[in-house]
């Protein structure tokens, strides 16, 4: 079985992970199912990915039905929780692979719970519809109707990348986007966001964030260049580049410690989304 854990332990918390959008659970869930087929044969698994990859997904469904309610009633915006890419934990040599971008891991929460399983498990790790269909307990044709009809909730269509962006382009981007901020260069920032460009803040009612979206490019300006001026008034606030979610992003640090990092979703040439995670609880993922 240990054997066993090394070599599909990074599948597991990769395909847990984006179920779900929590780093936390996922490890969580790869820990409970190793412990569970720890009682079962390797005669009994026949194939051990298929069936390592169904309990992950079953137990994913059963977490994902409870978790809804759960987001509901969360304090603003719920966001996936980031990672740190590559991560110093058990997960690092195998965690990049297979990811879609953060954006999609947002757009994910539109979907119930046996559409996400079904999306991702075509969309992020290429299985064919007969492997799905076997994992799901759906037909194949119904698999097929199920990745439709996710793809038209999220608004996206098939010619739309779903894996993470390339990460020299995010950086050049974010390069620019800082640069237009601490100059606090209003026109500069408003030809790189979109005219209807969105921000999310998730605090989780723990820390200070917005509540509610903020719509628009000119509220977006206006919110950062608000947000900047605050910041540049201390002295122990610093902005760095770092790998997250196998692309580029940003974090922001209070006093050394990690307070926000943030993710800017581009397309078509502007920024479209902004999303900026400061729950403390989501953090713990994210290299100090």
């Amino acid at each position: 079985m240990e054997a066993l854990y090394k070599q599909y332990k990074g599948l597991m918390f990769r395909l847990a992970y984006q179920m779900l959008g929590s780093a936390t659970d996922a490890e969580d869930i790869v820990q409970d199912v190793f412990v569970k087929a720890h009682d079962v044969s390797l005669e009994q698994m026949a194939e051990p990915k298929a069936y390592l990859c169904k309990m992950t997904t079953n137990r994913c469904l059963d977490l994902l039905k409870s978790a809804r309610k759960k987001r509901e009633l969360y304090t603003g915006p719920w966001l996936p929780e980031p990672i740190s890419t590559p991560s110093a934990d058990s997960y690092d040599s195998v965690i990049t692979k297979d990811l879609l971008s953060y954006a999609m891991l947002v757009l994910l929460e539109r979907l119930s719970p046996s559409e996400r399983a079904v999306f991702v498990l075509r969309e992020a790790f290429d299985f064919q519809y007969d492997e799905i269909a076997e994992l799901v307990g759906k037909t194949e044709a119904n698999c097929r109707k199920i990745v439709s009809r996710a793809k038209k909730k999220m608004g996206i269509d098939s010619a739309e990348p779903h894996l993470t962006p390339d990460k020299e382009l995010g950086e050049e981007w974010i390069n620019r986007f800082l640069a237009a901020l601490e100059h606090g260069n209003v026109e500069k920032l408003l030809t790189l966001l979109a005219t209807d460009a969105v921000l999310l803040s998730d605090g989780g009612g723990k820390v200070t964030a917005a509540l509610h979206p903020i719509l628009s490019g000119e509220r977006v300006a206006s919110f950062l260049l608000g947000l900047m001026r605050s910041f540049s008034k201390r002295s122990d606030f610093s902005v760095e580049l770092a790998p997250v979610n196998d692309q580029t992003g940003f974090v922001i640090r209070q006093d050394g410690r990690i307070d926000t990092v943030v993710f800017l979703h581009i397309e078509h040439g502007v920024i479209r989304n902004l999303y900026f995670v400061r729950n403390p609880d989501k953090l713990r993922f994210i290299e100090p």
